[in-house]
């Protein structure tokens, strides 16, 4: 094998994006713990948001961006990801990526929750994350200095003596221990949303990247900040799949079994307002024992635009036809996670974080629609720059593990299962302190050790831990955090408490 300058965990937009602008000039391991194309960004129907558009600009892009982030985002990052944005989409649409085109040749740009201006590019209708990551991975195959491992979970982040970053312990599907070592490791692994019941993330999403840097001793951030999508698609009273934002920009309408509008006076953008929004009101709807529906009967040849929903609608026996398509809301994109700075670098020297995994600021308290794409993009575009000006004498000249004198994990009480659920009914989308303290007590009660040594344990058993980690992190910070704001709502502090949580975070890291 090459020798690798570079680990890559994960394999979404940010991680190929990344390994896309280093793979002429390093050696480029992808690691993923199931297949390529097993991400959230393969999945992501919604598109891409840049102002390319001679009536928008990178500062009304900035304004939607910092007014959905509820004054929580980072004005210094948001401005680079509004402006380097632009830039990156330009390069890509020069590269011929396969965005939709009006019928005069023109760049078809939509509208989603909390934009005031057209700014979407899509790919395929609603296929823009399988297109690009299709197209990513079409542009790496000719080189040389990739690596693939797929089937590989990443279980371990390697540190030496002096506390700096050096590689990854890893199972592969036979549960064979393996090590692989670089001066740099980065962490691009996606967010945590299939830790709830009800998602639209891929099952393997849990958070592991944030476990993982969390353990070693990285600062974690801004965990209790988590996007419910208002609009899953309903069947038998569980979620099936995503129905994107971009059905609403089209036109659709979300009505109860009544008939009755849901959005009509809750915000001035009604049905486009932020997802936060639209999502409590959708909670209040089935919780007082209605049904939520998007109406699609204003879209003109849906099928033709929404290819994959109205297979997804098929499949699940969804009549649209009918005009109706029931809606459920459910997990979907973290604000928080490990902590970075503008570069994606991480508290610990030779480890990074790009992409959902990252608290990078740019999200604020609420993420603005279909600027998860262009993180991913422009983050793997900043890392690139850093990592390509780092000097050889910069690296880690130590790879020797530090001594691991950690206790080895005994056999957890609970099940995977048994995490989702209890973490969906107390830490959902409506929080308070009762059911908060409630299951942060049940999580603890176990004793367990986060930093145990975990080489002896299966794949399966190393997943549910990381599990218990991010739910006690997660659980915590919704806790301590005693004000509503963006993803984050408390029913027995309904308010912003601008005085004492304005652009303040939560930070977990291991003690010394």
């Amino acid at each position: 094998m090459n020798k690798i300058d570079v680990i890559i965990v994960g394999s979404g937009i940010a991680a190929l994006q990344l390994a896309y602008k280093l793979s002429n000039h390093k050696h480029v391991m992808i690691i993923t713990k199931g297949q390529v194309k097993d991400s959230n960004s393969f999945m992501a129907q919604g598109g891409i948001a840049a102002a390319i558009a001679k009536t928008d600009s990178p500062q009304q892009h900035f304004h939607d961006t910092m007014t959905a982030g509820e004054g929580h985002g980072n004005e210094y990052r948001v401005n680079d990801l509004v402006e380097e944005g632009k830039k990156v989409i330009e390069e890509l649409i020069d590269a011929g990526a396969p965005f939709d085109l009006e019928a005069d040749g023109s760049l078809s740009l939509g509208v989603e929750g909390a934009h005031r201006v057209p700014r979407i590019l899509h790919s395929g209708g609603d296929q823009t994350g399988k297109k690009l990551v299709n197209f990513l991975l079409e542009s790496l195959q000719a080189s040389d200095h990739i690596t693939w491992m797929e089937n590989v979970m990443v279980m371990d982040l390697i540190l030496n003596r002096d506390g700096k970053c050096i590689g990854i312990k890893a199972k592969n599907s036979n549960e064979e221990l393996l090590e692989f070592y670089a001066p740099h490791v980065v962490l691009a692994s996606g967010g945590a949303g299939g830790l709830f019941t009800q998602s639209s993330n891929h099952p393997t999403i849990l958070g592991d990247g944030i476990a993982l840097a969390y353990r070693a001793g990285a600062s974690v951030g801004d965990l209790e900040f988590l996007q419910f999508h208002p609009t899953l698609l309903s069947a038998n009273g569980k979620t099936v799949g995503l129905i994107s934002e971009a059905v609403r920009g089209a036109g659709a309408i979300l009505v109860n079994d009544r008939g009755e509008r849901i959005m009509e006076g809750i915000h001035d953008q009604q049905d486009l307002g932020p997802r936060h929004v639209v999502a409590h009101e959708i909670f209040k709807q089935v919780t007082s024992g209605k049904y939520v529906f998007l109406d699609i009967t204003t879209i003109h040849n849906f099928k033709k635009r929404f290819p994959s929903i109205s297979q997804l609608c098929k499949a699940h026996h969804v009549d649209l036809s009918k005009g109706k398509i029931p809606v459920l809301l459910g997990s979907h994109f973290m604000m928080g996670g490990v902590v970075t700075d503008r570069w994606g670098c991480t508290s610990i020297k030779g480890l990074y974080a790009i992409g959902e995994v990252a608290c990078s600021g740019v999200h604020g308290a609420n993420r603005l629609a279909s600027n998860s794409l262009l993180e991913g993009f422009v983050y793997g575009s900043r890392l690139s720059m850093f990592l390509l000006k780092t000097k050889v004498e910069e690296y880690p000249k130590d790879f020797v593990p530090a001594p691991d004198n950690k206790n080895p994990l005994e056999s957890l009480p609970f099940t995977r299962k048994e995490l989702q659920e209890k973490l969906t009914h107390y830490v959902g989308i409506i929080r308070n302190n009762d059911s908060l303290q409630h299951h942060f007590a049940w999580l603890n009660s176990f004793s367990i050790d986060p930093f145990a040594n975990i080489d002896q344990c299966r794949r399966a058993d190393i997943q549910t831990y990381f599990m218990w980690i991010n739910s006690v992190l997660m659980t915590q910070s919704a806790l301590i955090r005693t004000e509503s704001r963006g993803g984050h709502i408390r029913s027995d502090f309904p308010n912003k408490d601008y005085k004492r949580w304005l652009r303040k975070s939560i930070i977990h890291y291991r003690k010394k």
